[in-house]
This record gives C-alpha cells, structure tokens and sequence, in this order.
C-alpha cells in the first residue's frame, strides 16, 4: 500500500482538485465516493475501482479491513493509497469520515431515447440543488426508473453532495448529464408527464401505467414553458394544506410511487 504525507504529492493534489471541481471531475471522467456505503454499492455493481484510499485510522478499522480483504480476492491486487489523517481530511468533505474513499470512473451512456419505449424514465430540468437531486435519483431507484435525463444546467450529479444524497443510486442507474429533454420528450414512445400549477390534472385521476417519463422542474421555477409545451399530460399532486407547493424531491417521489401504486395495486385508476 502506498504512503502519502505530503500536500505536495501530484495525486494528493488531483484527488483533492476532483473533490471539489465539477469541471475537473467532468474533464477526467471520475470522481471519488467518501465512506463504506457508497463503496459497496459501487462493488454490487459490478465494477471495479481505480483506487481505493484509506486514512491512517481507517486502517485501522475492522469493517475496512475487511472489505478491503474482499475486494483483493474478489478483484485480485487492487490499487491502494494510504493518507494520513491529516491529508485525507483535507479531502473529504464529511464531518466525520469513516476513513475511506473510493476513486471511480463515472459511466457514460450514450443510447438514445428512442431504445427505452418500454422504459420508466424521469427527466430533470435545471435542479439547483446538489441533495435533491441526489434525493431524486435515489427515490427514482427504489420506483424501479432505469434512466434519468438532466439537463445541462442541473446540479453535478457526481458532486460529493449528491452521491451522498443518492446513497448509492448512481450505480443502478443510467445517468444522463447533458441532454436535450425537448428532443428526448418528443422522441420517447410512452406518455411524458409533468408536475406544472397550472392547467393540471390531479396525479391521482391519471392513468399512469404503461412507459412514463416524469419531467420535474427548477426549485423556484418549475418545468419549464418550453417543456411543458411538448409534454402530453401535466399533474398537481393535491395539498389540502397552506403550503403554497412541495420541495421537488417530495413530488418527485410522490409521482413515482402513485406510478407503482397504479402498476401494482390491480386497481384502475380513478377519473372522478
């Protein structure tokens, strides 16, 4: 196992670049998973790390220890860099790390829309907030969605805060940064539906089997105009309540799971 000590050294210095840099993550395809879950959730994926970092005191953990033990017979002699504490502090961004972190190569996807008529998708429009996306990205697992199309102006879906807050989301789960959700929404062969205020259909009088693709919006702004031009069907989730709307992360998964509760519950959907 190699020993770093010093803030000098050329992979301290990418490693902590990469943790803070959207762009540099985005240029080098990686990013880095802070704590024993999301490394996990990454190995149950199949894939294999380009490196594994370790704290001094992590060493010295026993569920470290014993994953790192796994990883070498599952995967042969995997890469491992040691840090001192001081060094791997400066890197993670957790309060307090657990003493591990995981470099990883982010997955790229480039299928078109047009491959997933008989999918659930969702497809996300200028989310600003790095926790809900990460929020939505894990309740979109849970529901079963394969794919999720963000535009170019969302939060970095592999940001330090949004891996956290998909709590392993990202690997059962095809990613689509970058995309154009007007030219995705007219080509998917299913019903695209959004979340709007007005001009509505309450979600739980619509008929939501079969393929969908949820299209959720900005946290102050919503779905767009021009999104919601080329969408077939928009929703409101009813609120008997004085609160004006819902955090998007909350309406998203409401959505989702009215989908499986329709799908799943033998039941048709009422209209009333």
């Amino acid at each position: 196992m190699r020993r770093i000590t010093s803030r000098e050294h050329p992979v301290f210095k990418k490693l902590f670049k990469l943790q803070r840099s959207s762009r540099q993550r985005r240029d080098d395809g990686l990013a880095l998973l802070d704590g024993i879950h999301l490394l996990q959730s990454y190995l149950a994926s199949g894939r294999i790390p380009e490196l594994l970092i370790v704290s001094e005191s992590g060493g010295q953990h026993a569920e470290i220890n014993q994953l790192l033990g796994s990883i070498g017979k599952d995967f042969g002699r995997a890469d491992c860099l040691m840090l001192s504490d001081a060094l791997f502090n400066q890197i993670s961004l957790v309060k307090t790390p657990v003493g591990i972190m995981t470099l990883v190569r982010i997955p790229r996807h480039t299928r078109s829309v047009d491959s997933y008529e008989d999918s659930f998708c969702i497809a996300l429009e200028a989310i600003q907030d790095p926790g809900n996306l990460g929020s939505i990205l894990r309740s979109a697992v849970a529901a079963g969605v394969k794919d999720a199309f963000l535009s170019s102006d969302c939060a970095d879906s592999w940001s330090p805060k949004t891996l956290r807050a998909g709590m392993g989301a990202h690997f059962s789960l095809r990613i689509h940064e970058d995309s154009d959700l007007i030219q995705i929404a007219c080509q998917f062969n299913g019903n695209v539906i959004a979340t709007a205020l007005a001009g509505a259909d309450n979600i739980y009088h619509t008929d939501l089997r079969g393929p969908v693709m949820f299209a959720f919006g900005n946290e102050g702004c919503g779905v767009s105009e021009e999104l919601l031009e080329v969408v077939r069907e928009r929703v409101a989730i009813p609120m008997p309540g004085c609160a004006e709307s819902l955090n998007v992360a909350a309406a998203a998964a409401i959505c989702l799971f009215e989908k499986i509760r329709q799908e799943n519950s033998g039941e048709s959907y009422s209209q009333e």
